[in-house]
């Protein structure tokens, strides 16, 4: 299969319709797109990125409207939320409609919906009758693309087509949350931060990150991960003690004059850039002759909390 790489939203939706998967770009990362009420169409995206079928994919649609049709409550906080954030990097797990397969949800009774906030990517669910199942499109438990030359990467030759749209802006996976009893719930941390639910909403979430059988995706422990190893803490202890190795540094603002790589991903401190850069540096530092990745830890504020999660997951 030659897995081409263009911007024909016409092209992508006749793929799709026909069953086939599609990379399609959003603000977050790539996603691996099928449709989603097509049960083969969705077992092919587990296979092409060999990912447990017991981790659920997030459906994709062009409205919290078009949800509606998949879900049989759509609480009022969410409703809020929605009105706040969405199309953005907020994602909701509401309880599924008999229209969405068990396969989706890997048997739960809840599903995952995001709006996405890519002209491109919207368009391309207006122009469709299905939701869109996409999980990142790369192979699992490996970083997250934010480019169409990521996606190839990854998965050249097992897809037919990339829709390009650009690099990610974000450059994380969206934060997914949910409701248990009268409390919103986040399960992953992502491009909307606790803060930002809080300032706009007067809502303080609570967290429920790690799951062994997880009820969204993001939660396993091990995930985003390098084929190098990853190791997050005191970056001056972590170089004295692999002293001798080619080590290459992620940081915040600082560069170390005694490392192999630096990989500085905002010099004037933005967590917003060095979010929307992570992954990048992980797969460029991955791709080096470099022996060991070390990466510091983050301010635990804002979006450096989904920062310091990710690495957390990729590393060691």
């Amino acid at each position: 299969m030659i897995t081409e790489i263009g911007q024909d939203i016409d092209r992508a939706a006749a793929l799709l319709g026909h069953g086939k998967l599609v990379a399609i770009p959003t603000e977050t990362v790539y996603g691996l797109a099928a449709n989603a009420l097509n049960n083969e169409a969705v077992i092919n995206i587990y296979e092409v990125k060999g990912r447990p079928r017991f981790n659920p994919l997030i459906i994709h649609v062009a409205s919290i409207d078009a949800a509606a049709r998949y879900v049989t409550e759509i609480p009022s906080a969410i409703k809020n939320l929605a009105t706040q954030f969405s199309p953005g990097p907020l994602s909701y797990l509401l309880p599924k409609s008999s229209l969405v397969p068990n396969l989706v949800t890997a048997g739960s009774d809840k599903v995952v919906v995001r709006i996405p906030a890519h002209p491109m990517t919207i368009e391309l669910l207006e122009r469709l009758d299905f939701p869109l199942a996409a999980p990142s499109a790369n192979p699992s438990g490996y970083v997250s693309p934010v480019t169409a030359s990521h996606v190839r990467e990854g998965l050249d030759g097992k897809i037919p087509y990339i829709l390009d749209g650009g690099k990610s802006s974000v450059g994380l996976e969206s934060t997914i949350v949910g409701m248990e009893a009268d409390e919103v719930v986040i399960y992953r941390l992502g491009g909307i931060t606790a803060e930002d639910i809080f300032k706009l909403t007067g809502i303080t979430p609570r967290f429920s990150l790690l799951h062994e059988k997880p009820d969204t995706p993001g939660q396993l422990k091990s995930h985003y991960a390098p084929s190098k190893p990853l190791i997050v803490g005191d970056v001056h202890a972590l170089m004295s003690i692999h002293h001798g190795k080619k080590i290459a540094t992620i940081s915040l603002t600082s560069f170390y004059s005694t490392a192999y790589l630096n990989e500085v991903l905002s010099p004037s401190g933005n967590l917003h850039e060095a979010a929307a850069k992570l992954f990048t540096a992980i797969r460029e530092l991955d791709n080096s002759d470099a022996d060991i990745i070390v990466a510091e830890i983050f301010p635990n504020e804002g979006i450096g909390a989904a920062i310091n999660d990710r690495l957390g997951r990729a590393g060691q």
